[in-house]
């Protein structure tokens, strides 16, 4: 889904609203043994998801989790004490995080363009701190300079007057001397993405034989700096009938070498989670390929949590399931019950930024706004558009 829609309707909810969140998504995806225990008090009820393995990804993206910090968010625990993001995270069965990664967010006089302004650097050191709470990471490279979907996928700056082969070259290039500086760092990366919801483009590239050059570029260089982890392809609109299988098909007519076919899919917009289930076994069984959903979210509240204004802010753009902290729970568990649905090749669930939280109130408009264009915490600064 286009990233700028998804921005307001997860992030317009006050502090509460983390640990509210993250205690539906670790009731829902627990481990067996957990399950075992018996419920938990959580002022939710959520059913057991029938048939989730043990090594179910129960994953999260934290992608703007230090232009936060910097602009004076602050995380706490179920005891409502100053905690770090990624152990909250890991407290509430977070087993992984996802953290995107832009080439050259920033202007020519180094303005950040917002959404975390998330360049290589930034993303090692947050992936750094993954493994030190026992989480995993997933690298999820938009070749691009700033929010990739199927909406935009503008090359990066340095690749713009390029062509199809040399953006492949660079591709190739610029993936693994990355992923070769989280290694550096540490960071145990479990999964790659090569490109963000690529439904029509990537690196500014169109058509499918281009296309599958930037993928197979990317997917080249992850095999060569992390042989073990798996490389995802990313798409979106799995309601739109046979989408999902015509690209699957093109990524094997042009053997592109990959693991796991993702997907995004919100509620407010993507159809049913049996069809959801349905387009992701028909990959699943005919190319023999993981699925997983790389994005999803709901909203627990329609209220204005910063002044800037939500996405989803009308109750009529939010039908599926209740605007609650319980809908919230229903949402989160459904999609993880249709992915588990697919049998042993579905193997986890990404809720999208469920920590991106305000960084003021409405009340405080105009001292946000500053923040967002210093620090980069906002959805998009005013250095963005040059981009």
């Amino acid at each position: 889904m286009p990233a700028s829609r998804a921005r307001r309707t997860t992030a317009v909810s006050t502090t509460t609203a983390l640990v509210l969140g993250l205690l539906g998504a670790g009731a829902i995806v627990a481990p067996a043994a957990s399950a075992a225990e018996g419920p938990v008090d959580a002022g939710i009820a959520v059913r057991k998801v029938d048939g989730l393995p043990a090594d179910f990804i129960n994953g999260v993206d934290v992608s703007s989790v230090l232009s936060l910090e910097a602009s004076g968010v602050v995380f706490r625990d179920d005891d409502g004490e100053p905690a770090d993001l990624f152990d909250v995270l890991a407290d509430h069965d977070v087993t992984d995080v996802r953290v995107r990664v832009w080439n050259d967010p920033f202007d020519a006089d180094g303005n950040g363009y917002g959404g975390g302004d998330v360049d290589v650097d930034r993303a090692v050191e947050i992936g750094k701190r993954a493994p030190e709470a026992g989480l995993r990471v997933l690298v999820d490279f938009h070749y691009s300079d700033f929010w990739a979907d199927p909406a935009k996928q503008q090359a990066p700056k340095a690749w713009r007057d390029l062509s199809v082969d040399e953006k492949a070259g660079r591709t190739r290039e610029y993936t693994a001397d990355a992923l070769e500086e989280f290694a550096d760092a540490g960071v145990d990366v479990h999964m790659v993405q090569v490109g963000n919801e690529t439904n029509n483009a990537v690196a500014g590239v169109t058509g499918w034989p281009g296309m599958s050059k930037i993928f197979s570029a990317g997917s080249a260089a992850v095999r060569d700096v992390f042989p073990d982890a798996l490389v995802a392809v990313h798409f979106t609109n799995p309601e739109t009938a046979g989408r999902y299988a015509g690209y699957a098909a093109n990524l094997k007519s042009y053997g592109v070498d990959y693991d796991v076919f993702a997907s995004s899919y919100y509620p407010f917009w993507h159809g049913s989670t049996a069809n959801l289930t349905s387009v992701l076994r028909q990959v699943a069984d005919t190319y023999d390929k993981k699925v997983m959903v790389a994005e999803t979210s709901w909203a627990h509240t329609l209220d204005d949590g910063d002044g800037h204004g939500n996405v989803i802010d009308l109750p009529s753009e939010a039908t599926q399931y209740p605007v609650s902290v319980q809908g919230q729970a229903d949402a989160v568990r459904a999609v993880v019950q249709a992915v588990a649905d697919v049998g042993d090749a579905g193997i986890g669930v990404y809720y999208w930024e469920p920590a991106w939280l305000p960084v003021g109130p409405p009340v405080q408009l105009e001292q946000s706004r500053v923040l967002w264009e210093r620090e980069g915490s906002g959805w998009a600064s005013s250095f963005a558009g040059e981009y």
